[in-house]
């Protein structure tokens, strides 16, 4: 009796559609990808273009994205030996999906800014107290 395919579900945590997920739904990814949409770029030029990425950071993000088939690493032999990274054609589909949120956070900074500031003004003390008092209580 062979088994029957399931569909992607991605509110199930052993679905590979969360994994996908994840690749995507980081810090860092998205803004590797509009960084090399424009072209191939060095380490060092990722690492300039990218505001507040750690080096440690961009080599973790970097490892995973050609790792799962969305950048292409190529090494040129010179001393020090040059690194450059470009989309593969997986990565290149992502251009517009990041695109869509880029959008969303430049049309919406003010709403998301505004709203933040205030929730951070209104007390929340008082759910706070009752979960401490709750914790407490086990």
């Amino acid at each position: 009796m062979g088994t029957k395919k399931q569909s992607p579900d991605i509110f199930r945590s052993d679905c590979l559609s969360r994994q996908t997920l994840r690749l995507i739904a980081d810090e860092w990814t998205p803004l590797i990808v509009y960084a090399l949409e424009e072209g191939t770029l060095r380490f060092s030029q990722l690492l300039k273009r990218i505001d507040g990425i750690s080096t440690k950071m961009l080599t973790q993000t970097l490892r995973a994205m050609e790792r799962n088939g969305l950048i292409q690493r190529v090494v040129h032999p010179a001393v020090p030996p040059v690194v450059e990274y470009s989309l593969t054609p997986l990565g290149q589909t992502l251009v517009e999906p990041v695109h869509i949120l880029q959008n969303w956070a430049y049309e919406h900074l003010q709403e998301v800014s505004q709203a933040r500031i205030a929730y951070d003004q209104s007390d929340h003390s008082p759910i706070q107290e009752e979960t401490a008092s709750r914790v407490q209580q086990r």
